[in-house]
């Protein structure tokens, strides 16, 4: 028995920072129609409420950008995922920005509030930023710490207002009574660019990263196969897949904040598809897709579209399906 494969549709780039990340998940769905794949035929889409509207209003939230109509986003995507999981759904996440996946895990947590959550975070970043560390106020950085349950105060370098301060709690709570993920159950994959307040968290928690070198010197075998002792005491794991994660020169610039010297795109397949494979996986996030910085049209998208096909084929495999219903 496959599992049953459904495609959340998160088109907002209020997390964002460019413009232009909201044409991601459309960019995709383009990639596969250019060469008649009748993939987004085949499986069950849902596509969320749009309200990229903030963008157009006046910011009241300085150190978290847009805010209230975040909220919207965040809750949207958590009650989806949450509803797809509690019928014993596989949800595949399109998303603009990587802030999409603070409502993704809240959803996790919120369909298996018993269960432990692991997370596998591909990305350039580590985006463990609170409206009080925030060099930037876009919630992109932060999706993690709202995950975690930690703002970091013994480094903040801003003083948000009581509006920003009332929503962000709110959103660290909501659907559960404590923190959704612990530091222990986070692993990073190919993170390099953070800054002074997130390096400190990473230290002070002993976040694992497994830098890019390690991918290449070790292989992308050896990483995952690591990556999943550590997560052994999780009941379920989530993985959140940043394009940025790649390197832009193999790829392409198509993305908000492009990081050289990357993974390849083989190496993120590989690392895809054998976390897809592992039945304690129950939902794969791909973000921060923006074909307007596509520097080579619409790379980016067919490369994502690619891993996706790849993920799905895993997930669809014997090896990934057999006693996923006993995992969860």
């Amino acid at each position: 028995m496959h599992r049953k494969i459904e495609i959340i549709v998160n088109n907002s780039e209020l997390a964002a920072g460019t413009r232009g990340a909201s044409l991601g998940p459309g960019a995709i769905m383009t990639a596969a129609r250019k060469v008649h794949n009748p993939y987004f035929g085949i499986y069950p889409l849902h596509p969320l409420p749009d309200y990229n509207r903030f963008l157009d209003q006046e910011n009241e939230t300085e150190f978290a950008k847009n805010l209230k109509g975040f909220k919207l986003v965040f809750e949207s995507v958590a009650e989806t995922t949450k509803a797809l999981l509690e019928k014993g759904s596989f949800p595949l996440v399109l998303a603009g920005d990587h802030g999409s996946a603070a409502g993704t895990i809240a959803g996790i947590k919120a369909a298996f509030p018993e269960k432990r959550l692991g997370v596998v975070w591909i990305d350039a970043h580590g985006d463990l930023h609170s409206p009080y560390t925030t060099p930037s106020g876009n919630i992109h950085g932060m999706p993690l710490s709202l995950s975690l349950g930690n703002d970091n105060l013994k480094y903040q370098r801003n003083k948000p207002s009581e509006q920003t301060v009332s929503i962000w709690n709110e959103l660290k709570y909501k659907y559960t009574d404590s923190i959704k993920v612990s530091p222990s159950d986070l692993v990073f994959v190919g993170v390099r660019d953070t800054e002074l307040e997130e390096n400190q968290l990473i230290a002070e928690n002993n976040i694992t990263n497994y830098t890019v070198e390690q991918v290449r010197k070790e292989g992308a075998q050896t990483i995952v196969q690591q990556v999943l002792e550590q997560l052994e005491p999780c009941d379920i794991i989530y993985v959140s897949f940043d394009v940025d994660s790649m390197d832009p020169e193999i790829t392409s610039f198509g993305t908000g904040t492009p990081v050289g010297n990357g993974i390849f795109p083989e190496e993120a397949e590989e690392i895809l598809t054998l976390l897809a494979q592992n039945p304690k996986t129950v939902c794969i996030e791909f973000v921060e897709v923006n074909p307007c910085l596509d520097n080579k049209e619409n790379t980016m998208a067919e490369t994502a579209f690619s891993l996706l096909e790849s993920v799905t084929a895993a997930l669809n495999s014997s090896k990934s399906s057999k006693s996923v219903t006993g995992s969860i």
